[in-house]
């Protein structure tokens, strides 16, 4: 099995790391010439949770054009970044499969519109930092899960069957569902972090920002009331604590000034709750805040 990686940012570089240890033809498409020419020079460095070093030698893209068929193609780009991607995927064969790994939930419906009979979907648990062009660092373990958008698990089985310790997939029966989950998850950690401008684990330190997370729980959980039973307070509390050091997605996009996701995860969380008739003002409110910061061209 072929695989082709998507996007050189630190989900993709950390992907093509793992699974270059597991597949022999695995290969990292990347959009800058000058960070496709690092790679090829340096290799791709990934420092290891223990703190070790491992360096892969794997094939470099700058194209996609010549993806042959019973390839699995990975896409490990930002939501923004999807839709010029879009055009190119609808002129690839239809033998070509696809597991896309974004955040939120706008993406599912827009990728099942692809000619491609086999659509994946995935949803990182583990955490991840680009430092340069060519090294990415493994910050907290976690699994990725995958489910069925269409088609069949058969491209994933050279995959699954040489899962690393570190780096673990998980079957899930239904995929919106997945998506969802996680993109309420972030809802949690996510906008906080990039208003507040602070760590992970700041939201349990610091008893404003903890009120703040309670408030905010309580209120997705009277929206959401089947999700209780999957997120507990402490549960969000604990999280927090586990990756306390991380700077999420959401304030990495806003101190490198660029889009956050917040339109596909906390957009995509409120026009849910709006279609069940349920309001979110604080999670409204934070939603506003972000786009606010991001149309005003405040820099952290």
């Amino acid at each position: 099995m072929k695989i082709v990686v998507v996007g050189a940012g630190s989900v993709g570089m950390l992907v093509a790391s793992f699974l270059s240890q597991s597949c022999q033809d695995v290969s990292l498409y990347v959009k800058r010439k000058e960070q496709a020419q690092q790679l090829q020079e340096q290799g791709l460095v990934r420092i290891n949770l223990d703190g070790s070093l491992y360096k892969a030698r794997i094939k470099i893209r700058t194209d996609l054009l010549a993806i042959e068929e019973n390839t699995l193609v990975i896409v490990a780009v930002k939501y923004g970044q999807l839709h010029d991607l879009y055009k190119r995927f609808e002129t690839l064969s239809a033998n070509i499969s696809f597991l896309f790994l974004q955040n939120g939930l706008a993406h599912y419906e827009e990728a099942l519109k692809l000619p491609q009979k086999t659509i994946l979907f995935g949803s990182c648990q583990f955490g991840a930092e680009r430092t340069n062009a060519y090294t990415v660092v493994h910050r907290g373990q976690g699994i990725v899960k995958l489910a069925l958008g269409r088609g069949d698990y058969l491209v994933m089985d050279s995959i699954l069957q040489r899962q690393l310790e570190n780096f673990q997939f998980r079957l899930e029966e239904n995929a919106e569902k997945m998506l969802f989950e996680k993109a309420l998850l972030n809802c949690f950690i996510n906008p906080l972090t990039a208003i507040l401008n602070v760590k992970n684990g700041e939201l349990v330190k610091n008893p404003h920002s903890e009120q703040l997370l309670i408030s905010l729980y309580d209120e997705l959980m009277e929206a959401f009331p089947e999700e209780k039973s999957r997120f507990k307070l402490e549960d969000v509390k604990n999280l927090c604590r586990k990756t306390a050091m991380n700077t999420s997605s959401m304030l990495s996009d806003r101190l490198q000034n660029r889009p956050t996701e917040v339109e596909t995860i906390v957009g995509a969380v409120i026009r849910k709750a709006a279609r069940l008739r349920k309001n979110v003002p604080i999670l409204t409110t934070f939603y506003h805040l972000l786009l606010a910061l991001e149309e005003s061209g405040e820099k952290m």
